[in-house]
């Protein structure tokens, strides 16, 4: 487009030069004999020399032939394109002998780099009647466009700058269509591996049901009382799991969808994360875990919803000890302190850690960490996710720290009660 557009002004530029040029000569060819010296220009200093016949240049003034250069550029569309012009004798040696110039000609005549040049020859006619005129002198029309490049750029800068909007909005079109399509692809990664943990969930409680279910079929367990509780037990116990997975999931898409009424009421964080940590000592003693408590917080009510904080609570420390590492038995820390108008709490534990990519997409919905060729934890993604919509919901915010090999640190802060 530049060098199109640069094209068209040069021709435009040759064009001008042409038209003046055919008007300087043709006052020559309307020369009439009688014609008085002094309306051919003699006296102006010109062709003194009677032998000598006056020059094109002459018989012009420099504002005359400015002003027909301005009237020309401006029928050929270059309104307001500068220039300057010159009209030179050749010399007995060749040379370039300058007659008018316009007032910086010679100022931009040296640059050739920058400017651009037209150079027009100017024939005075043969004609008879005046002695010497039939010998002929030979000037040139030099016209000079200062800047040539600058006054493309210049007459393009809206076209330009529309190719570069345009430009930007294809990039940005084609950002987020690839955006669109990574972020489609993990969705259906994600729909994939929900639907893949949610058949097994379901299956192994399905299973163990239907083994006890044709355990109670035997004559033998018919007949034995304590065994027909045991496997009846066993078939509670797989029906409630079945249950509270169903549970999460529900409490997961209500979350998502702002349907869920918190009942919020002043709780004691402290009694909470006691009761939590009792309901894990059988869990931990048979692994071999143990968990610290430093509850330093002075102040430790906050107005929040029991059921849910509890099930926060109960998520993070199940992760503590479900991503221990197969050799360490789990330690896990659970801290608590005040500031101004939050308590912290702080869950840190020494199990095998995530990576940094892991750690941005902990919070997602469905994500779940890979653990290589590890199957002893399952669930359907949904655990932390659930803890970051409860601790939103309750005005709060949960952030969390990771270091493949050496453990994670989840810190919740939530606003105080204050009555």
């Amino acid at each position: 487009m530049v060098l199109l557009r640069e094209e068209q002004i040069k021709h435009r530029v040759g064009e001008t030069a042409m038209q003046v040029s055919d008007q300087l000569v043709e006052y020559a060819n309307s020369y009439t004999p009688g014609t008085s010296l002094k309306k051919r220009g003699l006296i102006e200093g010109f062709g003194l020399d009677f032998f000598t016949p006056p020059t094109i240049a002459s018989r012009y003034t420099t504002a005359d032939i400015q002003k027909r250069f301005v009237k020309s550029f401006q029928q050929n569309d270059l309104k307001g394109v500068s220039f300057e012009f010159g009209i030179a004798s050749i010399g007995p040696f060749g040379n370039n002998i300058f007659e008018k110039t316009s007032p910086r000609f010679f100022k931009v005549y040296e640059d050739t780099a920058h400017n651009y040049f037209v150079v027009r020859g100017l024939r005075e006619p043969n004609t008879a009647g005046f002695m010497g005129e039939a010998i002929g002198v030979n000037e040139l029309l030099i016209v000079v466009v200062p800047g040539i490049k600058e006054i493309v750029l210049r007459s393009l800068r809206w076209n330009i700058a529309a190719s570069i909007l345009f430009t930007l909005a294809i990039l940005a079109a084609f950002y987020f269509t690839i955006r669109t399509m990574i972020q489609q692809k993990k969705i259906g990664e994600m729909k994939t591996d929900f639907i893949n943990n949610m058949t097994h969930e379901f299956k192994t409680p399905l299973a163990t049901i239907s083994l006890a279910v044709d355990a109670m079929r035997n004559e033998k367990v018919i007949q034995d009382q304590e065994k027909m509780y045991y496997f009846s037990g066993i078939i509670k116990e797989e029906n409630l799991r079945m249950n509270r997975q169903v549970e999460t999931i529900l409490k997961a898409s209500q979350f998502d969808k702002g349907e869920v009424q918190l009942n919020l009421k002043p709780i004691s964080v402290h009694a909470a994360v006691e009761k939590v940590v009792d309901n894990f000592t059988l869990q931990l003693a048979h692994v071999g875990g143990h968990i610290n408590l430093f509850l330093r917080a002075n102040t430790d009510t906050v107005e929040a919803d029991e059921v849910h904080l509890s099930n926060l609570l109960t998520n993070l420390v199940d992760n503590a000890i479900k991503y221990a590492k197969e050799q360490a038995p789990p330690q896990i820390q659970i801290e608590t302190r005040c500031t101004d108008r939050t308590i912290l709490l702080r869950v840190e534990d020494n199990g095998v850690g995530m990576s940094r990519d892991t750690l941005k997409r902990i919070f997602e919905k469905f994500y779940r960490a890979h653990t290589g060729n590890r199957h002893n934890v399952k669930g359907f993604g949904l655990g932390l996710s659930y803890v970051k919509s409860v601790t939103e919901a309750m005005g709060g915010t949960i952030q969390a720290e990771s270091t493949l090999g050496k453990g994670s640190v989840f810190t919740l802060e939530l606003p105080l009660y204050h009555s």
